[in-house]
């Protein structure tokens, strides 16, 4: 039997997206899709955008487990010593505990979908950093060229 109602789910666009850029200097930016602060859950989902050459540091979460699912270009993924090299389609799952980067190898920007569960303040890290916003070679990777039309 199905349950008679249904909460109303949580829609968004990339016009919707806020995208922040951790420091000054830093070559990635995180476009924010839902977090505890906007779906009320302990879950990170955002676009991470690489520049050409740009890298997260070494990390890594005490019990958080990220997903990356790569949308558009090549890099390589170390975790705990061990490299290999990912591209579009290509997915990778660090575990806990797992000391971990990402490494744009390629000519052109690396989009990743970045999945964190649970949250581990990863949103409240992106949300401290500076406000930026998607550009139209973005806007044409996230396949909403649309959504640079102010209404």
């Amino acid at each position: 039997m199905y349950a008679t109602s249904c909460a109303i789910p949580v829609i968004k666009s990339t016009k919707d997206y806020q995208v922040y850029r951790l420091s000054p200097n830093d070559s990635n930016r995180l476009a924010i899709i839902f977090d505890s602060t906007s779906a009320n859950t302990s879950l990170t989902c955002c676009i991470e955008i690489f520049d050409v050459g740009g890298q997260t540091p070494p990390h890594r979460h005490q019990w958080a487990v990220e997903m990356f699912f790569i949308l558009k270009g090549e890099a390589i993924a170390m975790c705990d010593g061990k490299t290999t090299t990912i591209k579009t389609g290509d997915s990778l799952l660090v575990p806990p505990t797992g000391t971990h980067l990402i490494k744009n190898t390629g000519s052109t920007r690396l989009y990743t979908l970045t999945v964190m569960v649970p949250n581990e303040n990863f949103s409240e890290l992106i949300r401290s950093g500076i406000p930026t916003e998607l550009d139209a070679e973005d806007m044409a990777v996230l396949g909403r060229l649309d959504a640079l039309i102010p209404c």
